[in-house]
């Protein structure tokens, strides 16, 4: 009994991390912890999802083009947002989290209109395939049955990197719930021993004459050295000395003991946590040793990721611009442009292209 209170009180707040059983329905809740628990691992999913950029759509016919513009850039999301760039980042960031991106396009009244873009929750949501494997049905949980959401035409599913014959996408934290409540552990073994450490204890030792304990005068004595020392710690206003008779020592309790280091191992649990995450670390602000080689090499991965995450969210903007054109009677061929993700990327490619043009030359 007593050792289990022991345990519960020097756990971290994030226990559940550490009771995690990998392979569970339940995960969104664990990564949810996982984020307000690990600052980096937050961090780096906000930088992907600004990192991942802004869009346009061109149209070879020019009205088309602006008019298809102009509603992606005010189109109502969320009720409390603007442009089709808010929906895509909210719903990019909910598939790197749970690894699954829910939305749904809402009409307006005389379906004539799209009147809202809305970023669905996960919670009692179920994907079941439909008459064919290659059909997804979304459908909601209740306590009862399984209920078929209407128009599933007006819905939109993105999964990231499921699993072979199921609807499950794979959030890119799996994994990381084992080596982050390490580091929590490790972070809460600091605070606890700073707080020790910093409100300092003292270990008051009086050993009594023999005239004290053959005049019972030992535990009077001792009672008033308590009682001194005790207004002495309790007076924070101003210093005040101890003064004893006798043979009294003090002694800061925990003295003789040193902090471990513990600089390596969060170092190493980082390591593992952003390399999962493909995000170069200086963008993490860690003061990592890198030369500049490795660093240029590190943002062409971060732009093939990010590259592979805009293949992704594609279709799901395919879709929207579709239903437009539909409702607006168009069938315009468009293209979805991405800005690029900086100078230095078009640099590198146009040194490609020169190289390459000069190797065809000879």
């Amino acid at each position: 009994m007593v050792r289990s209170e022991i345990g519960k009180i020097n756990a971290h707040p994030f226990y559940e991390l550490k009771n995690y059983v990998p392979f569970l329905q339940s995960e969104l809740c664990l990564y949810d912890s996982l984020r307000e628990a690990v600052p980096i691992i937050d961090a780096a999913i906000c930088k992907l999802v600004r990192l991942v950029g802004w869009f346009e759509v061109e149209c070879k016919n020019q009205t088309t083009q602006k008019q298809l513009n102009k509603f992606l850039a005010g189109v109502n999301v969320n009720g409390a947002q603007n442009g089709a760039n808010a929906f895509v980042y909210s719903y990019f960031e909910q598939m790197l989290t749970y690894g699954t991106g829910l939305g749904e396009i809402l009409l307006s009244g005389d379906n004539k209109e799209i009147a809202a873009l809305y970023n669905a929750g996960l919670k009692n949501i179920k994907l079941k395939h439909g008459k064919n494997p290659t059909e997804i049905k979304i459908f909601k949980a209740t306590a009862d049955k399984d209920v078929e959401f209407k128009n599933q035409s007006l819905l939109l599913c993105t999964l990231l990197n499921p699993k072979p014959g199921t609807l499950k996408g794979t959030s890119v934290l799996k994994g990381l719930p084992f080596v982050s409540s390490i580091l929590l552990m490790v972070l809460n073994s600091i605070g606890t021993n700073w707080e020790r450490v910093g409100n300092v204890r003292f270990a008051v030792n009086y050993k009594p004459s023999a005239d004290s304990l053959s005049g019972g005068l030992a535990q009077e004595q001792a009672q008033t050295i308590a009682s001194e020392w005790g207004k002495a710690m309790k007076d924070t206003t101003q210093v005040r000395d101890f003064v004893s008779v006798g043979d009294v020592s003090v002694k800061v309790i925990g003295a003789e003991n040193q902090m471990p280091d513990c600089d390596i191992p969060i170092h190493r649990l980082s390591e593992q946590i952003v390399s999962k995450l493909s995000i170069p670390p200086f963008l993490l602000g860690l003061s990592w040793s890198s030369t500049e080689r490795m660093s240029s090499q590190q943002a062409d991965i971060l732009t093939s990721e990010l590259e592979h995450y805009r293949q992704l969210l594609n279709p799901v903007i395919k879709k929207i611009c579709d239903l437009w054109l539909r409702l607006h009677g168009g069938f315009e061929d468009y293209e979805i442009k991405w800005n690029h993700v900086n100078l230095q990327d078009e640099i590198t490619l146009a040194n490609a292209r020169l190289v390459n043009a000069q190797a065809a030359i000879i």
